[in-house]
């Protein structure tokens, strides 16, 4: 009989962990947390000091007795759950609830689980921090306070259903910030010059226009770049100085969660909600070949690029035995804190036992698990590597009197951790040639002026808004995967060519927030409330001194917005240009949970309304009839244009007598064998779009990517997708044999 109970909150990782402990032991789990605020209640009591009531979540009474009764029997019980705020809440929470049985209760913390990550816990057995815990429920608390205060204010302005959250409107506002600086973006013409250059020994490098009669050179339009051109076309060109150095450059930090969920969506396109349901898959552990069961890497919920050193001694033995003495530093890396923020409670992402390499493992994973455990091992491999050398070299060349050019190289000397990974970002070889000197005189091969324009700032991707989350202090990096997927779940902000655009009811509701609660959605305000979060973990404040100077603020803002909502309802509402059709009055655009529509400004006395997205004339003026947008395909009614949640879509006038629908946009027919239905652009219920045909469920095509119409000249697949990277541009792709052609070639085809 067990003697022992050990209680974590995922059932995978209860099964891991159940095979390094004997039968003494048992181990359940909660399946996530067990209480919480309930769903449809404030449940913070506000004159009882931000006291919270929990209640047990729907569905997990099951779970509650099962750890009661198993509670009942044991002698002790460790609770192991996640090393974070999160985990110790969850655990405070299991404590509550076996409270009663008056059994002996410590806390266990297992970094990584294996083997000796799991002895050496039970080990180190502790009492829960209620600092933590406290500071967690600040948390919890003051987002709930936002969602049940500031909700309600779009609920009266906007539509019912809409939501506000201390975090993920200040992520908003920065997409929307963005959209804003890139609509209102002017480019400018500018060009540049570069020539090609022979030595007196018939090697040719190119170099770029620097500086024009001792100023810096700039080219605004193309007849003064033309004539630059000519002159110097006409001039003799000479070595002014030659400049050599060595650069070494060190190797990445191992990853924390932000630069983790950064790296996978740049080098392997994850999501970072899928980059943490992974990465939680290899900490959790999986069983390999060999029939072990084991946590492939360390807690992957930190912030600090801390190593243990058994881990890099580890690692260093298996450098030199791979790659060579040479491969290896004198001594072992440390990487020291990039910021205060940085809560360093957890070691870097790292493998738990860097021995199992990638490959070794790989029929082990699935696919997408074990290119994230190649990426972490790789990163963390490197990190303990010897530095990469380069020999960096500049030319400064004189042609005539006027012009001033500047050509620079770089050479690989010693690759070093680049053997094993190095960014996109790094840089790479460029080659001059290595004898030039000075006063040499070089022959000009062409000179060429190209225009150019300035770009505005790109859109954010996922990585980038990670980014920048991270560097302003905004939330916890645990918490990014979780506010990206809110904001696109709530239509606020959708993904085209994995760039973050916000959607028009993202626009106004950032608008109305911005202009109504521009505190709460700051970043300053948001950043300095994770430090008081951060204070009570270290226990230098207090949960109810961070609650009432919160509660004061809100309780202002609250107010103050109140005062105005007819006004501020009012404001939204846009003159169409259009007359009612039943009264004469002007119409006007509103919002519904569908999105905008027309309605008659005369409403209640009129209440004429239609979708917004419905033309009442053609091109030329000519009216509209509803005949024009073709017969339904059931019961051959006429068509009509209707926009919602998901976008622009066509309805049967008959609805709800007849519920037939069709998409607004048909991209190309469906390519599978005898289905006669088309490929159209379609959301999911988190706000992404995909592509799927439009006799679903009885079709299931779908894509991620744009098809095309055009057949892979490869292996005569009927349809290829479009796709765009930064380094090879616009593209299409055959998605069953992966070969790739330029969207030229598929232009000509349709033409």
């Amino acid at each position: 009989m067990s003697q022992y109970l050990v209680i974590v909150e995922s059932p995978s990782k209860a099964g891991t962990i159940r095979k390094y402990l004997g039968d003494e032991y048992k181990v359940l789990s909660t399946v996530g947390h067990i209480r919480d605020l309930p769903k449809s209640q404030l449940g913070v009591d506000l004159k009882d000091n931000f006291k919270p009531l929990y209640v047990t979540i729907p569905g997990k009474k099951k779970n509650v007795d099962a750890l009661r009764e198993a509670a009942r029997t044991a002698t002790q019980i460790f609770v192991a759950t996640d090393p974070d705020r999160e985990g110790e809440a969850i655990g405070w929470h299991v404590t509550r609830i076996l409270n009663n049985l008056n059994k002996p209760i410590s806390r266990v913390m297992f970094y990584e689980i294996t083997k000796s990550g799991v002895l050496e816990g039970m080990r180190n057995a502790t009492e829960l921090d209620m600092n933590l815990v406290d500071a967690q429920q600040a948390r919890r608390i003051i987002d709930r306070l936002v969602g049940f205060k500031v909700s309600p204010f779009l609920w009266r302005v906007l539509y019912s259903g809409l939501s506000a959250g201390r975090v993920q409107s200040v992520a908003l506002r920065l997409i929307c910030e963005r959209q804003e600086e890139i609509d209102r973006f002017n480019p400018e013409e500018y060009w540049t010059i570069k020539t090609e250059l022979e030595t007196e020994r018939k090697q040719t490098f190119e170099a770029d226009l620097q500086k024009v009669d001792g100023k810096k050179s700039f080219i605004p339009n193309e007849e003064i770049a033309l004539g630059l051109r000519h002159e110097l076309k006409e001039a003799s060109y000479i070595i002014q100085a030659v400049e050599k150095k060595r650069v070494r450059r060190n190797p990445n930090a191992p990853f924390t969660t932000s630069t983790l969920q950064q790296a996978a969506f740049q080098k392997l396109g994850f999501t970072t909600k899928r980059t943490m349901t992974l990465a939680q898959q290899l900490y959790e552990g999986v069983t390999l070949s060999n029939g072990e069961t084991t946590g492939l890497i360390t807690y992957m919920r930190t912030d600090s690029t801390r190593v243990a050193e058994t881990a890099i001694e580890s690692v260093r033995a298996q450098i030199e035995s791979k790659f060579g003495s040479k491969y290896l530093p004198p001594k072992g890396r440390q990487f020291g804190k990039a910021s205060k923020k940085i809560q360093d409670a957890h070691e870097a992402i790292r493998p738990a036992n860097p021995d199992l390499h990638p490959d070794e493992i790989k029929v082990s994973l699935t696919g997408p698990q074990a290119k994230l455990y190649d990426l972490i091992w790789r990163r963390f491999v490197s990190s303990q590597m010897a530095v990469a050398v380069f020999d960096q070299s500049s030319v400064d060349v004189l042609a005539g009197k006027r012009f001033e050019l500047r050509a620079s190289g770089s050479d690989l000397v010693f690759d070093g951790y680049r053997k094993v990974y190095f960014e996109n970002t790094d840089e790479q070889e460029n080659h001059l040639p290595s004898d030039l000197k000075e006063q040499e005189k070089l022959q000009l091969i062409h000179v060429d002026a190209d225009q150019h324009f300035t770009k505005p700032p790109a859109p954010y991707t996922e990585s980038s808004l990670v980014k920048i989350l991270d560097k302003e202090g905004i939330g916890r990096p645990s918490t990014y995967a979780n506010i990206i997927s809110v904001v696109q779940a709530r239509n606020y902000v959708q993904t085209e060519k994995r760039k973050l655009f916000p959607t028009e009811l993202g626009k106004v509701t950032n608008k109305l927030l911005v202009e109504n609660f521009s505190e709460l959605v700051n970043k300053t305000f948001t950043r300095e409330m994770e430090d008081r979060l951060d204070r009570i973990a270290e226990g230098s404040t207090t949960y109810l001194e961070v609650m009432k100077e919160f509660w004061s603020h809100l309780e202002k803002w609250l107010a103050e917005s109140s005062k105005s909502y007819t006004e501020i309802k009012k404001s939204l509402q846009e003159t169409s240009g259009e007359l009612c059709e039943k009264c004469g009055k002007p119409m006007v655009v509103k919002w519904s949970k569908n999105g905008q529509f027309l309605a008659c400004s005369g409403f209640p006395n009129c209440k004429n309304a239609r979708p917004l997205d419905t033309p009442t004339t053609d091109i030329d003026g000519e009216p509209v009839k509803a005949e024009d947008y073709g017969k339904c395909e059931l019961c051959e009614s006429p068509l009509i244009l209707r926009d919602g949640r998901f976008g622009k879509f066509y309805a049967c006038s008959t609805y709800p007598k007849c519920k037939f629908t069709k998409p607004f946009n048909i991209l190309m027919p469906c390519p599978k064998p005898d289905c006669k239905g088309d490929i159209s652009h379609r959301r999911s219920k988190r706000g992404r779009t995909f592509y799927g045909c439009t006799q679903y469920p009885k079709c299931d095509f779908v894509s991620w990517d744009p098809p095309i119409a055009h057949t892979c000249p490869a292996c005569e697949n009927p349809y290829m997708v479009a796709k765009s990277t930064k380094k090879k541009g616009d593209y299409a792709l055959c998605p069953k044999c992966k070969h790739e052609i330029s969207v030229s070639e598929t232009e000509v085809e349709a033409k």
